[in-house]
């Protein structure tokens, strides 16, 4: 699932490494409208729907709290 989710943050912003950040949104690495982008992707991906409550910047800070917002919105780990 990690590496699922850092080939979209990748497409998403391609300029960025993902893997070496520690907090995405603090270090400037997505803005609100990449997340909007991101819970798309995520979404399609994985054949749900991200609750609207859910979208909040702590559920994008790292591969890990993406992880766990999709396992809440019932994605299998």
């Amino acid at each position: 699932m990690k590496d699922i989710i850092l080939k979209i943050l990748t497409e998403t912003r391609p300029e960025f490494n993902f893997s070496e950040s520690i907090d995405f949104i603090e270090q400037g690495l997505l803005d609100s409208f990449d997340v909007i982008n991101l819970v798309n992707s995520l979404d399609a991906e994985f054949g749900i729907s991200i609750d609207g409550m859910d979208i909040l910047p702590e559920n994008f800070s790292s591969v890990d709290s993406i992880v766990n917002l999709l396992i809440k919105n019932g994605v299998k780990s």
